[in-house]
């Protein structure tokens, strides 16, 4: 199976890039107000929130190129590539990009980070193997 990724690498990779951006951006104006990490009830909304709210983008994206089978993983990766490259050092300079946001969150804030990247790539991973198992059965 040849993957045709020409056609969607760069616009998924700016799919990628914009959503981390206006996260970043939401982050920096109003981080102080609802990455709360004092309140285990609302550290857990905000990871539980990420569930649908990134499955969904992914699962719009994937239906948007009509990518097929293993197309869809290679998706998710071009997702999170740009915002897992930046957030790199998003993390390791946080007080100066989040100055609104305590230091003491920085750890919090990159483990939410993995886990939302993590959720794209199940996401993504998960409806490639379905419609490869599809393929196959066919």
């Amino acid at each position: 199976m040849t993957l045709s990724y020409k056609r969607y690498l760069i616009p998924i990779l700016g799919i990628g890039f914009l959503i981390w951006l206006l996260a970043t951006i939401a982050f920096r104006a109003a981080g102080q107000f609802f990455f709360i990490t004092d309140s285990p009830v609302i550290l857990s909304i905000l990871y539980i929130i990420v569930v649908p709210v990134l499955g969904l983008v992914t699962v719009l994206t994937c239906r948007k190129f009509r990518l097929k089978g293993l197309e869809n993983v290679v998706a998710g990766v071009l997702l999170v590539l740009p915002g897992m490259l930046i957030d790199t050092f998003v993390i390791q300079f946080f007080g100066d990009v989040f100055p609104n946001m305590p230091t003491n969150r920085a750890a919090t804030f990159g483990s939410w980070l993995m886990w939302a990247y993590t959720i794209v790539l199940i996401t993504s991973l998960i409806i490639g193997l379905r419609q490869s198992a599809k393929q196959t059965i066919k």
